[in-house]
């Protein structure tokens, strides 16, 4: 065994993104998926990981096997599209897992820009699709600029001077293509100071939370035990701006879709049984509209050099644009292996034991 990956080292093991897909693939067929619908909800799940949003990725593969099991997810989907006019669109994922109802939307949003240069594609009865960036990543990819949110899938802050928790970590994010070849411009945030996944990996791995994610419903005290957070709201980012801002989102994603917001949110952390309608957009705008592709990633480089080059700010880690985290590690983990966090890979292995189908494979 390698000495960085030794238990008692502190450092996770890490395994193969294929050892990753295998399994995931197998507990989705387990549970209903046809074959080519679970090798892609697998892809996605594999490609969070890659990218670093590890609070997206195979973690959630206990949450969303409970909640097939439990009849709250849809394993065979009829997914359907409305296109109401030119630029305009509204999927209905039949209650079918996110990531395939999302991979719909964003087909969907790609083909109409290209028609007409512009399309806004509202999504209802879908479930958790992982994280924001892989929808608008699709869209970049393809020569789009992509715009996207979600109403959360459980509900952990309240409107700016309440106590209610009526509102969602409700991300935003934004990929602007950045040339044949080159990862896009992304940034993907949680209107939160920290998503409600982080806050779970902490409860994981029995680590302590810095003060300033989480307050105390009762007397708005710092929550740092990951064990109390049941008893706090999350933060919103920039105070009063972020709780406007996860407003707004959960009203475009959620009831302008007919999907559900407030208090009709259903936290799929703690159901199992209960279809969460839930609701989102995304906006694909084509850059050939505005300029050759090939003339805008070159102004665009030229743009994002100058950044790059700026005298970094005493006592930060310097320049770092949206997006070039996530390619150095997307290249890094496809490369050596995605991190695996030893109570993780207890509970996968469990998972794999109760499902009847072979673990995963590795050090451990």
């Amino acid at each position: 065994m390698n000495a960085a990956v030794k238990p008692d080292s502190g450092a996770p093991a890490t395994l193969p993104p294929a050892a990753l897909e295998r399994l995931i693939t197998d507990a989705m067929r387990v549970c209903g998926l046809p074959a080519t619908d679970a090798q892609r909800v697998a892809t996605l799940m594999v490609e969070a990981d890659l990218t670093g949003a590890d609070g997206h990725g195979i973690f959630r593969l206990p949450q969303y096997v409970r909640r097939l099991k439990g009849g709250a997810v849809n394993p065979t989907p009829t997914i359907s599209v409305a296109r109401s006019a030119p630029g305009v669109a509204l999927v209905d994922g039949d209650n079918g897992m996110g990531h395939l109802v999302m991979s719909t939307a964003a087909d969907t949003a790609v083909a109409m820009a290209r028609e007409i240069g512009v399309a806004w594609v509202g999504v209802r009865r879908s479930n958790h699709a992982g994280p924001a960036s892989l929808y608008v990543d699709m869209l970049a990819r393809r020569g789009m600029v992509g715009i996207y949110s979600v109403v959360a899938s459980s509900n952990h802050m309240a409107i700016w001077g309440g106590t209610s928790s009526l509102l969602g970590t409700n991300p935003l994010a934004i990929a602007i293509p950045a040339g044949e070849g080159k990862p896009p411009v992304l940034l993907d945030i949680a209107t939160t100071v920290v998503s409600y996944g982080t806050v779970k990996k902490h409860l994981l791995n029995d680590v302590p939370m810095p003060e300033g994610w989480l307050v105390s419903k009762a007397d708005g005290s710092a929550i740092t035990d990951p064990k109390r957070s049941g008893e706090g709201l999350l933060l919103p980012i920039g105070g009063y701006k972020g709780s406007g801002l996860a407003l707004m989102l959960g009203l475009l994603a959620g009831t302008l879709n007919g999907a559900a917001f407030g208090s009709e949110v259903v936290d799929f952390n703690a159901d199992s049984s209960t279809e969460t309608n839930t609701g989102h957009f995304i906006l694909a705008l084509d850059v050939a509209r505005f300029m050759p592709p090939e003339a805008f990633a070159a102004l665009l480089a030229r743009q994002l050099d100058e950044l790059r080059n700026d005298t970094p700010l005493p006592g930060t880690e310097g320049v770092r644009i949206p997006g070039d985290r996530r390619a150095v590690l997307r290249e890094a983990r496809a490369r050596e292996g995605v991190p695996m966090p030893a109570a993780l890979r207890r509970q996968l292995d469990t998972l794999a034991a109760d499902l009847a189908i072979p673990p995963l494979a590795g050090p451990v």
